[in-house]
């Protein structure tokens, strides 16, 4: 079975850009492109000024001048598009299984459509509703970024290492080079025994898949701000997360940490939701 991305399009400038970042990706994975717009209540008539009748055909039309303009980015993989109605944060999810998609790409902060989805609590609902990872783009993220450079914090958390297969697939993917970030939150000498070996797990995996690698330490109140400051300070081009993290004071009082990432990263942030153990 072919690899397929899928991509929540609401024709924004911010769903375009997440766009052309999941073609990237689909070029060097040879995978195809499935392209979903969802009809959420009266939300459509805020993106085109056609009547309600027309709102289909006009988002056909749309996506006929999307396949038209990418088609050829992706080689010989397959471009495809479908119009689905409902509760947008279920309908991608659905549509990520029904198309046994292994990533999806969306835009956060759109104009429209999706904006509503993103914003303060909402951010983490399609997130943490998703079993397909995903990654999450604000609108101007630059599109001809590769991903030469992958931020993956690891903390004390069992699932933390989970995310390591799909990062490192991304990685070799396009040659780049992931940043394991330790982060200590407590002096607790069994905390921070276990992130020093789930680093050092970490590290085997990537020597035995070949992926280049750093590994580097840091003292951390709030995990969000080191991930983010860290990822700026080398010019990353992705973080790779769990939905769920270790919880700290600062999480407990600005939201789940998934949530903060997708709402303050301004690189594209990969989520990934633990196995159930």
């Amino acid at each position: 079975m072919s690899k397929t991305i899928l991509v929540g399009i609401d024709f924004s400038d911010c769903s375009i850009n997440a766009l052309e970042h999941a073609i990237t990706i689909a070029h060097n994975a040879k995978a195809g492109i499935k392209m979903v717009w969802i009809n959420h209540l009266d939300y459509s008539k805020e993106i085109f000024s056609v009547e309600p009748d027309n709102i289909t055909k006009e988002v056909t039309n749309r996506f006929k001048e999307l396949v038209k303009s990418y088609r050829y980015h992706i080689g010989d993989q397959t471009m495809t598009y479908e119009i689905r109605k409902g509760k947008v944060y279920k309908e991608i999810c659905d549509a990520a299984e029904e198309s046994h998609a292994f990533l999806i790409v969306i835009g956060t902060h759109g104009s429209t459509g999706f904006e509503e989805f993103w914003i303060g609590s909402n951010a983490n609902r399609i997130v943490s509703s998703s079993k397909t990872p995903i990654i999450t783009i604000r609108g101007g993220t630059d599109i001809n970024t590769d991903l030469k450079r992958i931020v993956c914090p690891m903390d004390s958390t069992i699932c933390t290492r989970e995310k390591l297969p799909l990062t490192a697939l991304l990685a070799k993917y396009f040659n780049s080079e992931i940043h394991l970030l330790g982060l200590y939150t407590t002096q607790s000498d069994d905390i921070r025994y276990r992130i020093k070996n789930y680093i050092a797990q970490a590290e085997e995996y990537l020597k035995e898949n070949e992926v280049r690698y750093k590994s580097v330490f840091l003292e951390a109140d709030n995990i969000t701000d080191a991930t983010l400051n860290y990822a700026d300070s080398i010019k990353a081009n992705l973080i790779s997360i769990m939905t769920e993290q270790e919880t700290t004071t600062s999480n407990l009082v600005l939201g789940p940490f998934a949530s903060q990432m997708v709402n303050h990263a301004q690189i594209p942030v990969l989520s990934i939701h633990p196995e159930k153990q």
